[in-house]
């Protein structure tokens, strides 16, 4: 090979290399979602009218958190006319009973989820002794009786996971109680950072157990209590709208593929203009790249 070969052959793999680093360095996230509980107030309203804007916004994925009486053939519909689909919805602690279970899978399939979330365990069950084993017993006979039927199930945290008992991280028992074939994790980025912990070392310690994520933002870190855990209710005046807070989100968004996030939800808890705080948070996350 003469000099000048060789110095073309150096160039070319410059350039390739080039152009690989920036197609790594700058993904995107292809659909964003909506955690329908953030405008929950005008789902009770208009239930069709809100998914329609929704939809108007750019949002193409949504998860719900209740159907306000309608029926799972009728939420499909209305989501096929809007070109939106449900990957997900939240059930609470009490339909993972035997009773009810069965019929929460067969309505998940009429609708089109492909997983189920429980959002909360109840502080009757998570108080007792060895609470957080038993409810990871009962994710784990959730979760077969759903992957049976073709549907993963999952569990949604807030902050209380964070807060040690008897020495251990609730969370840490869920991940490792749980089978992690039938029970992932739809970790909610803003109340781990709450709990004063780095997703990025769940990333790593748990991977592809996160395939879901809630995406909203804090103005600050609240204050922990005398104990040194949270005294919070189900929210905090700390929220705002994705992109206007303190979380770095491209530091967390870079590691996606380790932790398995293939679903991007946009929440706020109680936003002052529900339709206006989801679409900051959607025009933000359509921007970034990471």
């Amino acid at each position: 090979m003469n000099r000048r070969s060789f110095l073309g052959t150096i160039t070319a793999a410059t350039v390739l290399t080039r152009r690989f680093s920036w197609s790594v360095e700058h993904h995107k996230i292809e659909k964003i979602g909506v955690q329908l509980y953030t405008v929950r107030g005008e789902m009770k309203q208009d239930f069709e009218g809100t998914l329609a804007k929704v939809a108007g916004i750019g949002y193409r994925e949504v998860e719900f958190a209740g159907y306000f009486d309608h029926t799972p053939k009728d939420v499909r519909a209305i989501l096929d006319r809007h070109g939106l689909v449900a990957p997900s919805a939240h059930v609470d602690y009490k339909s993972l009973s035997a009773e009810k279970w069965p019929g929460v899978i067969e309505a998940s399939k009429v609708i089109g989820h492909e997983y189920i979330v429980n959002p909360w365990i109840d502080d009757d069950i998570r108080k007792q002794p060895d609470g957080w084993k038993r409810a990871a017993e009962t994710f784990n006979r959730s979760g077969l009786a759903s992957k049976k039927a073709g549907i993963q199930f999952a569990y949604h945290n807030h902050w209380f996971e964070f807060d040690p008992v008897s020495g251990k991280m609730p969370y840490d028992i869920l991940l490792t109680e749980c089978d992690p074939k039938l029970v992932k994790m739809e970790l909610d980025l803003c109340w781990i950072s709450v709990g004063r912990q780095d997703p990025l070392k769940y990333f790593e310690h748990y991977p592809g157990r996160f395939p879901l994520v809630h995406v909203k933002d804090l103005k600050k870190i609240p204050q922990a209590s005398a104990s040194g855990g949270q005294n919070l209710g189900d929210s905090l005046p700390e929220m705002t709208e994705v992109g206007s807070g303190i979380i770095d989100w491209k530091r967390i968004f870079a590691q996606s593929d380790e932790a398995g996030i293939q679903h991007y939800f946009v929440e706020h808890d109680n936003p002052a203009s529900p339709f206006a705080s989801i679409r900051t948070s959607f025009d933000y996350l359509q921007r970034l790249r990471f």
